[in-house]
């Protein structure tokens, strides 16, 4: 529906998986959603902006109109129906001119214009890992979604191609917007972590992993590798930094726990649960090093936040890991347990390589904002509404 001249156009904003909860839904998606949204009112503010959620505790910025369901649509067999059914009748009775469904999926009864952010496709190159109904409905209706909007935005060169290869869209309708990390993630004062690490009872020393327990990030590979590092630490050196696993519990995350048993090392491993977003910048400050070998990403918010905090990082040199860490971090390869134990060794043995590293990587991370996220989102809607600005 076109907004007539000198009209304002009304930018509909569907975040139904935008979450505030202490579980793993708060994470990944929902972070992305709550950033972006709050920096599109000022990005450009000749537009209205309708969010819709069931997130009724969350804070919205000047400048955008909240629209709370009334279903529980944070329930998938809630969701689907809403957002196939009942969002697209809202959208035409609130005569919205666009939409940009936030994550995947879009209603397919609403013909106006439409934007869709695709994360990745690991439900297409990892379907194993994937609870059934989890994979079916991603495949089919983000397949759907994907080439019937006007525009599809990926947070990653490495997810276009992927979405140009398996959903098989034209280059030209994929628009790359990286995420940001939040001005929150910097430097914090020693005496300050200090006093974080002795409050939470974490080691003095210690190797950490963010992310939802769940097969993709490779977690059981991580504890492989820390048992070969445990086992190959040098005497004499004291004992080695233990391993912090700080994340929510995702699906099959019992695999986590057991490999922990098996490689016996349940004094040596620490898993702080789910931890709010306030209180990470704190977590990754207080880390000797990051560890990150996920099979595949994205993005990959976890090493930018600890990159500009100001911690040497270790990833994966798969899917987009590479291209958002760059030289200011080492890659290895996530399928070989002794490769990431090799690095981590290195660096932990050597605390000069760790302090470069550190500094190369908060000058990477300064280069990601939320802010310039969110002017290439609306730039994007003004492309799609046929209103491109000089």
């Amino acid at each position: 529906m076109a907004a007539l001249p000198g009209e304002r156009p009304i930018v509909a904003l569907n975040a139904q998986l935008l979450s505030l909860s202490p579980t793993y839904r708060s994470a990944g998606i929902s972070s992305y959603m709550d950033n972006l949204l709050r920096h599109l009112p000022a990005a450009d503010a000749g537009m209205d902006y309708e969010v819709f959620t069931h997130e009724r505790a969350w804070p919205a910025p000047a400048g955008m109109r909240v629209r709370y369901t009334r279903w529980p649509t944070h329930h998938p067999l809630a969701r689907i129906p809403w957002e196939q059914v009942v969002l697209p009748w809202w959208l035409y009775a609130g005569r919205h001119n666009l939409l940009h469904a936030l994550a995947f999926v879009a209603p397919l009864a609403w013909r106006g214009p439409t934007v869709v952010t695709v994360f990745d496709l690991s439900f297409l190159l990892f379907p194993e890992r994937f609870r059934v109904y989890n994979r079916l409905y991603l495949s089919m209706f983000t397949r759907l979604s994907a080439r019937r909007a006007d525009r599809v935005i990926v947070i990653s060169e490495s997810t276009k191609r992927d979405a140009v290869r398996l959903l098989g869209l034209d280059a030209r309708r994929v628009a790359v917007v990286y995420c940001g990390v939040d001005e929150t993630y910097r430097p914090l004062p020693a005496e300050v972590v200090e006093e974080y690490r002795r409050r939470r009872g974490l080691p003095e020393r210690f190797v950490l992993f963010v992310g939802t327990l769940e097969p993709r990030k490779n977690i059981a590979g991580l504890i492989e590798a820390y048992r070969l590092l445990a086992a190959g630490w040098p005497r004499g050196a004291g004992e080695p930094p233990a391993l912090v696993i700080a994340g929510a519990k995702g699906w099959y995350y019992q695999d986590v726990y057991q490999a922990v048993q098996r490689a016996e090392l349940m004094e040596r491993v620490v898993f702080t649960g789910y931890v709010p977003a306030d209180e990470l910048p704190f977590l990754y400050n207080a880390a000797t090093l990051f560890v990150y070998p996920s099979f595949y990403e994205g993005f990959g918010l976890p090493p930018l936040e600890a990159m500009a905090c100001g911690t040497a990082v270790v990833v994966s040199d798969r899917s987009s890991l590479p291209e958002v860490v760059g030289d200011a971090g080492v890659l290895v390869n996530p399928e070989e347990p002794a490769a990431i134990a090799q690095a981590m060794h290195e660096l932990l043995r050597d605390e000069e390589a760790r302090r470069v590293l550190a500094d190369k990587g908060r000058r990477r991370a300064a280069a990601f904002s939320w802010q310039r996220a969110a002017q290439e989102t609306t730039a994007i809607y003004r492309q799609v509404l046929g209103k491109e600005r000089a």
